[in-house]
């Protein structure tokens, strides 16, 4: 089982006997149960984080259920529906959206939730730009007409409407998805704009609900870079020592130690806070 083969990757890392640890057996099973994700052909990190977070949580989920199960047989009149839905992916990554949707003929306000473990920004710029730029223009608020129009349950025909998003509850991790590849002209390309990112006091409470009471200050912990095209790509890693703090760079079997400067990259793919 993939869960089983992630643990033992994870235990191996830590138990620091080797200069690097290879996820070949990880990826082995894995690929078995997602033959998209074959080692024959070039794949997305973020769509591969996402397959794997929610192996991991269908995994988790089934072991936390039987366990809650477990308990209720042994403990009359017990209650375990509320944690059928949870594991330990989702306690980490798992936050929610709030899309406030304004019909602009009669003003009805109706809230759609969304969850999600990974946010997409887009990148508004083609030299330069912030995360907080990234964010900005992800939050900002839009207008939806023509065929993007609502139906609205009020006026019970199409109308024009406006929606903004805020986040009703920030997850512990929250991980940034750079959108590098977009659409240009009816071709595909990979956008090389230089996306400054804060290393701490990644401060989120404007787009947050005045509902949610998470904290809304984070820190960097952890990048995924691509180097390369949209035909060929060369993906490495920049993550922080939770003990010593120290920065390291993860470029298959090579593992080295780097400096808080070399953090801030050009290919920032990932960005894990």
């Amino acid at each position: 089982e993939s869960a089983t083969a992630f643990g033992c990757l994870v235990s191996d890392m830590w138990l620091g006997q080797f200069d690097y640890v290879s996820p070949e057996a990880f990826h082995s099973i894995f690929e078995k149960r997602y033959p998209a994700f074959s080692r024959t052909t070039q794949h997305d990190a973020q769509e591969f984080l996402i397959c794997v977070l929610d192996d991991l949580h269908e995994a988790f989920k089934e072991v936390r259920a039987q366990l809650c199960q477990e308990r209720a047989s042994a403990t009359a009149g017990a209650s375990t529906r509320s944690l059928r839905g949870t594991s330990i992916v989702t306690q980490l990554f798992e936050g929610q959206l709030s899309y406030a949707i304004r019909c602009l003929t009669c003003r009805a306000l109706t809230d759609r939730p969304e969850s999600f473990t990974i946010l997409s920004l887009p990148i508004p710029s083609t030299r330069v730009c912030s995360l907080q730029d990234c964010l900005e223009c992800f939050f900002q608020p839009d207008v939806l007409t023509r065929n993007n129009q609502i139906h609205c349950y009020w006026c019970g025909g199409n109308q024009d409407a406006t929606v903004k998003a805020s986040i009703t509850k920030a997850p512990q991790i929250i991980i940034f998805h750079l959108k590098r590849f977009a659409w240009q002209d009816k071709h595909r390309m990979k956008l090389s704009t230089t996306v400054c990112y804060p290393f701490s006091d990644l401060d989120l409470s404007p787009y947050i609900s005045t509902s949610c009471c998470n904290n809304t200050e984070y820190s960097l912990c952890a990048v995924v870079n691509h180097a390369g095209d949209l035909d060929y790509g060369h993906y490495t890693a920049f993550c922080k020592h939770s003990v010593t703090k120290h920065w390291y760079s993860f470029d298959d079997a090579e593992v080295t130690k780097i400096p808080d400067s070399a953090v801030q990259a050009d290919t920032a793919y990932l960005l894990f806070y």
